[in-house]
């Protein structure tokens, strides 16, 4: 069976469930959101910059690299394209506190790639697909209209984002209780969800996870290893270059699931790329958040 030819297990009410899990990750990041958090992208410059341009130029660069070498299916090319262009995801967070690297820098980075989402994503969606000659044809096929899925990433991303900074404004000892077991529980959801999912079209993960996970171990150790080299020739701190390379390999695949479906028909190449990417990222960025973890506590030591 071809790729394109799969069609998961996934129904109008498991979309809505998805979309509703990611809207309800991005209401929990913004409970924890500060003016300080954008301030600090603005008295720091260089991070920032080194920050926002992996993500945005070098990890697409990449994974455009690894497409031209390794030629895979222009469906699975193009489910690597839209987690290329989704803002970072949430853990991101989590594994540069975990990594003891610059958690203001984090945070920072996910507000500001989140919030410009709702252009770069349908944008940069179109522009880095059209650089590709097989994903360029499928894409004139789709006929999608980049605005569209603009006012789709508006209600999932920014609506709960910004009713989550106003919540967190009037109601601040409330929100301080509740963004870390919202963060948590709604991270579990998701998870869960994706498993689920995945169970649910067993048959066709399974004859498929040879391709997805090479693709997706190739795409992931790039955004984590080129973000951090591309720090280290800016000479910026090792504490940056942590959270640079994190910031750039964890995106939020949760929201490119829920294009898939909602834009694309389910198509089954994109969202098996989608799925595996949620798993997989989880795992190698709490590893290298643990190694680094693990780095700094024998260099204390050797003090």
């Amino acid at each position: 069976m071809d790729l394109n030819d799969v069609r998961l297990n996934f129904n109008k009410d498991s979309l809505f469930l998805l979309n509703l899990f990611v809207a309800f990750i991005m209401f929990g990041i913004a409970l924890d959101l500060k003016k300080a958090d954008f301030l600090n992208l603005l008295k720091n410059p260089k991070p920032a910059f080194a920050g926002i341009f992996s993500q945005f130029i070098i990890l697409p660069l990449l994974t455009l690299a690894i497409l031209y070498t390794l030629n895979p299916h222009p469906g699975l090319a193009l489910g690597m394209i839209l987690v290329a262009v989704c803002p970072g995801g949430n853990m991101s967070n989590f594994f540069s506190l975990l990594a003891g690297s610059n958690l203001a820098l984090s945070i920072g980075l996910t507000a500001f790639s989140s919030t410009v989402s709702v252009f770069t994503t349908p944008l940069g969606f179109f522009f880095w697909g059209s650089l590709y000659p097989p994903s360029q044809t499928y894409l004139r096929s789709i006929a999608l209209n980049p605005s569209e899925m603009f006012v789709s990433i508006l209600f999932i991303l920014i609506t709960p984002l910004l009713l989550g900074i106003v919540f967190s404004y009037f109601f601040p000892r409330v929100s301080n209780k509740l963004k870390k077991p919202i963060r948590y529980f709604s991270l579990a959801l998701l998870v869960v969800f994706i498993i689920g999912a995945l169970a649910a079209n067993l048959k066709y993960f399974l004859s498929y996870i040879h391709i997805l996970f090479g693709l997706v171990f190739l795409m992931n150790a790039a955004g984590l290893f080129g973000g951090y080299f591309f720090a280290k020739i800016l000479k910026l701190p090792i504490a940056d270059r942590r959270t640079i390379a994190i910031e750039t390999g964890i995106q939020n695949s949760g929201l490119g699931l829920a294009l898939v479906f909602g834009f694309f028909d389910g198509l089954g190449s994109m969202a098996l790329i989608c799925a595996w990417w949620g798993i997989w990222h989880l795992i190698s960025g709490w590893s290298l958040a643990t190694y680094w973890n693990y780095q700094a506590k024998k260099a204390n030591q050797t003090i």
